[in-house]
């Protein structure tokens, strides 16, 4: 970059109000979002604050006394060095990754990302509901549209199918799933699972997949008369009873009244709940439904979701079906561990091209120095304050953080992070070329 060029730049982030976020006095999206000047209404649900160069909710750079001054997306297009020449050929002069804070009151909706190939389908026949053509790459590349969440507080979350032998004894042990898929269906798969459930060969996992997605067809595409009535049933069967799953059934049912297929799926998809620091990822084509608390949330730069419960939006059933990868197992294996990155630091790179993440934690007084990166970086401060100090610049080198404060970060550039007496919590997004 040019010698006079700064390579650190603190950002305004975007919110996005959305029914299920929390309320703004409870919000960690509305709090992390004061913290930049954002007005904060208590009575109104903040549910995503948007980190990156998305054009539904773009981040801002701020000047020195906090006013928008340069769209983050201009700057890094003007500016080529930002992200390496090999980063700005391969996005076209972009981010390839979009980073979040999410708040979550209640269960999101049943959904799934398209991959790359999908992305563009959708958006090229129905551009008013899939407003992207997945992200920003090279059209050279097929990649899929993957995500990361890291917890910020408790968090829960159903991802991905359950082990298909689990599946089976919910359709035995809750009628009311049996029947509303239909007898035919759910003795099939319970036989399919009954002689290959265990097994791992291809042929045995092909079998057990195509078992599955008839069994979710079946679910997803029943009469809205039907999936009322049973559900009505299966509620009351778990009145009164205790685990995770008469718990969940009853919770998203007040949730979403009135019949929302939906609830179902907590029977076929994993249910998981993480502690702070804890990671999961989520491949694309791959279903899943954030439930309650905060977390860090880092994907592939696109908005496109496809839908099919837990919603009031539209609900594109047929697609999702025919889009789902079927992959079946433990909520563990959607787990994601951390390698050491630095003395308080964990780095969570996910088998992917468009983003990592280092989770950073310091006590008071501690410090730490990252090496230059060798392409663009956002990180967010999710508690505690201090000092970021860049070497080797032209321009200031001496940047402040509070709680909430988030900053862009040039290529290369080696940082310091200085904790204050109240610790120091941030995490980084980042990519290098592929």
């Amino acid at each position: 970059m040019a010698p006079s060029q700064p390579a650190i730049y603190r950002l305004k982030a975007k919110t996005q109000s959305y029914d299920w976020g929390k309320l703004g006095d409870v919000s960690k999206v509305a709090e992390y979002a004061k913290a930049s000047g954002t007005e904060i209404d208590a009575s109104k649900p903040y549910a995503e604050l948007w980190m990156g160069t998305h054009p539904n909710a773009p981040s801002y750079t701020l000047t020195k006394d906090g006013h928008e001054a340069e769209a983050l997306k201009d700057l890094i297009s003007a500016n080529e060095d930002l992200s390496t020449h090999e980063i700005y050929k391969q996005y076209e002069g972009d981010l390839p990754f979009l980073f979040k804070i999410l708040s979550i009151r209640k269960a999101l909706s049943i959904q799934a990302h398209p991959d790359k190939t999908l992305g563009a389908k959708l958006f090229k026949e129905f551009p008013n509901v899939y407003k992207d053509p997945n992200h920003k790459v090279s059209r050279m590349i097929i990649c899929s549209y993957p995500e990361m969440a890291l917890a910020v507080t408790p968090f829960e979350a159903l991802c991905g199918f359950r082990p298909v032998t689990e599946i089976a004894s919910h359709l035995e042990q809750y009628p009311e799933f049996a029947e509303l898929v239909g007898q035919d269906v759910a003795s099939n798969f319970i036989d399919t699972v009954n002689k290959t459930g265990n097994a791992t060969d291809e042929t045995s996992v092909t079998q057990n997949k195509g078992a599955l997605k008839s069994l979710f067809a079946a679910l997803m595409t029943k009469e809205q008369e039907q999936v009322t009535r049973l559900l009505a049933k299966l509620v009351e069967s778990v009145k009164g009873k205790s685990g995770i799953l008469p718990e969940l059934i009853t919770r998203c049912d007040q949730q979403y009244p009135g019949g929302d297929i939906g609830v179902f799926a907590v029977l076929l998809l994993n249910y998981i709940k993480l502690s702070p620091g804890d990671a999961i990822f989520l491949g694309a084509n791959e279903p899943h439904a954030y439930l309650s608390g905060d977390c860090v949330e880092c994907m592939a730069a696109s908005d496109n979701v496809v839908r099919a419960g837990l919603t009031p939006k539209f609900k594109d059933v047929d697609v999702l079906v025919n889009m789902l990868t079927y992959r079946y197992g433990s909520a563990k294996s959607q787990l994601m561990n951390g390698a050491k990155y630095g003395p308080h630091s964990l780095l969570y790179d996910p088998p992917i091209e468009e983003f990592s993440v280092v989770s950073s934690s310091l006590k008071a007084n501690e410090t730490e120095k990252h090496e230059g990166i060798k392409g663009p970086s956002i990180f967010i401060v999710t508690s505690g304050s201090g000092s970021l100090l860049g070497e080797n610049l032209k321009t200031e080198s001496n940047y402040p953080l509070e709680n909430g404060y988030v900053y862009f970060i040039g290529a290369n550039t080696p940082v310091t992070f200085e904790a204050g007496q109240g610790g120091l919590e941030l995490y980084r997004a980042f990519t290098v070329p592929s």
